[in-house]
């Protein structure tokens, strides 16, 4: 029989309901003045143990589950498309998972889910995949949560992939957490690193805590698969073997499964003449220091005259100076362009998580002390309002020629 993970000592349990109090899961009630715990509803947080003033509650280390986890195998990558075009974030998932299942000895698949997506399986395969799990079907022509979280989730508990990749985008944070919490499994998100313990085999999952103050490794040794979303632009692309061979499984989900309780009626794409910043090799971004939306003008003709992205700091999202979708930093975009130029942001550590990967850093700021010349590759002290419209104008003269 399995030792239970928390349990109540009925000769000290009174039945004050101090517990019911405490518990945040509701997972306790009081019966014959003695304390039931269901396990159901219980996450092991502790808390009535602390609150109980007789220590009729005691909570013992959770043991590790008895299933056989041998049964799972190869490492699995969301390939994510839009508009049946494949995103080159799955290309860095591939060229990562590449790695991981030659360590593990095991095969790369890739899981294409959407509507007429069949064709672009090749694709896959020349950037590595030595498997390609196919759902093409009407019911997933546009991503929603519920049908595409529903197949992924019956391919997992029909395949039993050992580890589940995916990546750290608007479309990728909204599956996997769904798919984690049917399999029950671990998910660690917005990764920046990955690789495997040689001894146990588990996955290391690297990802920036306390505000990017710190790098925790975290591991899911229990429970499979282990899943992890990775941030865009920190891992390099899988390159193009035409010549590699692989194999395609065209998968039949249900039509009853793939249900859903939404239904898409239009899709207005925002409007934006500068281009995704995930995919710019040139961002300029601009940050508080520009005091007002309408200054955001001098950011895009820069950006316009480079043929750059147009990015922003937290700071001015939070104003609405500019839509979300120009957020670089931790809670926005992580972007690695050719030349980064960061104008009137100070550069606190939770932008910096999002571009100091970027090969050049050029930083306008009229305060020498701002954090952000630590990391630049060239720091310019100046009244950005000035400086910003002089290498407007430079760059057009020097383009022109």
């Amino acid at each position: 029989m399995t030792e239970q993970p928390i349990i109540v000592i009925p000769e000290k349990c009174v039945g004050c309901k101090l517990c019911i109090k405490a518990c945040p899961f509701g997972a306790i009630e009081v019966k014959d003045k003695l304390a039931i715990i269901d396990l159901t509803k219980c996450n092991l947080c502790g808390a009535c143990v602390d609150v109980c003033k007789f220590k009729a509650i005691e909570l013992r280390q959770a043991l590790a589950p008895t299933r056989d986890l041998s049964g799972y195998k190869d490492v699995w990558i969301f390939a994510e498309q839009r508009d049946g075009k494949i995103q080159s974030i799955t290309y860095e998932l591939l060229g990562e998972g590449r790695k991981l299942a030659d360590q593990l000895g095991m095969r790369l698949a890739a899981v294409l889910l959407g509507a007429h997506v069949r064709e672009r399986a090749g694709e896959l395969v020349s950037r590595g995949a030595d498997i390609v799990h196919v759902v093409d079907q009407p019911e997933l022509e546009y991503f929603q949560d519920e049908p595409y979280a529903a197949a992924l989730i019956e391919l997992i508990r029909k395949h039993k992939p050992c580890i589940m990749l995916c990546g750290a985008t608007t479309i990728g944070r909204s599956l996997v957490s769904r798919v984690a919490v049917t399999v029950k499994a671990g998910l660690t998100a917005d990764c920046t690193a990955l690789a495997i313990d040689p001894e146990t085999k588990n996955l290391l999952q690297t990802r920036p805590a306390f505000g990017g103050n710190i790098m925790a490794t975290i591991i899911t040794p229990n429970h499979r698969p282990q899943m992890a979303t990775v941030r865009h632009k920190v891992m390099k692309e899988a390159p193009v073997d035409s010549s590699r061979s692989g194999q395609t499984v065209v998968e039949q989900i249900a039509a009853e499964v793939l249900k859903c309780r939404t239904k898409r009626l239009k899709f207005i794409p925002e409007v934006e003449t500068t281009m995704n910043i995930a995919e710019a090799n040139i961002i300029v971004s601009g940050g508080r220091g520009l005091q007002a939306p309408e200054n955001f003008s001098l950011i895009r003709e820069l950006a316009g005259v480079l043929g750059a992205g147009v990015g922003s700091s937290r700071a001015a999202v939070d104003a609405g100076w500019i839509p979300y979708s120009h957020q670089v930093g931790q809670t926005g975009k992580t972007v690695c362009p050719k030349i980064y130029f960061a104008c009137g942001i100070s550069g606190q550590i939770q932008h910096l998580a999002g571009m100091s990967s970027s090969d050049i850093i050029v930083a306008i700021n009229k305060d020498p002390e701002a954090p952000i010349f630590k990391y630049a590759t060239y720091g310019i002290v100046g009244d950005l309002f000035k400086v910003v419209p002089a290498l407007t104008a430079e760059f057009k003269k020097i383009l022109k020629k």
